[in-house]
């Protein structure tokens, strides 16, 4: 009885909550790969002076531009509806990527977003706007950036550095594509991302139950 209990739970359990975060808007059983092989940032630091890596990290990544400040909305529809919901998930981080320069506006939308949020794993890293651009230019995207090295959109990185999202036939035989979510959008943010921020955490989880089962064996 005790060994149908053990087996229950680890394998049966796990295959619920999988199908349970994968359930909703994407009919994707596994969130499709858009770019492959993102180059790693290398000898990186937040605003606060904290080492900063996207390797082995499920990353939401953004790109503000110069307007921190003057767009902070987006800022706070992306902490409501995705980085509150996910962010104490271990292995999980938001990046944003500024130009020089932008450090102070960064530091001052921490400190108001911190009052309604723990803002822990959520990273400013100042680096020069030439290598923005470059870093931005090898995720493929279909958009580029504006004359202010922004972008309201985010993205799902994962922690073998490939960018994910919507591509190809769902469950339902619909054509999708979707690469980048829309922060000025809530309802983006609430249907769409969270959807799929829901999935890519169902894989590791997955993964980290199979994982554990296979060594107890």
């Amino acid at each position: 009885m005790k060994k149908n209990i053990v087996l229950f739970v680890l394998f049966v359990l796990p295959i619920v909550a999988y199908l349970f975060f994968a359930s909703g808007v994407n009919n994707f059983v596994k969130l499709p790969t858009i770019t492959e092989n993102i180059a790693e940032l290398t000898n990186i630091q937040d605003i606060d002076g904290n080492p900063i890596t996207f390797s082995e990290k499920i990353t939401v990544l953004g790109f503000p531009g110069t307007q921190l400040l003057h767009n902070k909305g987006n800022a706070f529809n992306l902490s409501q509806k995705i980085y509150d919901k996910v962010k104490d998930f271990k292995d999980f981080q938001l990046v944003m990527l500024i130009p020089e320069g932008t450090e102070e506006q960064a530091h001052q939308l921490k400190t108001e977003l911190s009052q309604i949020s723990d803002l822990s794993r959520w990273h400013y890293v100042a680096i020069h706007p030439e290598v923005l651009k470059e870093f931005h230019y090898q995720l493929q995207l279909q958009e580029t950036l504006d004359e202010n090295f922004g972008t309201p959109n985010v993205y799902i990185i994962d922690k073998k550095l490939s960018l994910r999202g919507r591509k190809g036939k769902n469950k339902k035989g619909e054509e999708e594509y979707k690469e980048g979510y829309n922060t000025i959008s809530a309802a983006d943010l609430h249907n769409e991302m969270a959807d799929d921020i829901k999935v890519i955490l169902a894989e590791y989880r997955l993964a980290l139950k199979k994982n554990s089962a296979n060594r107890e064996k």
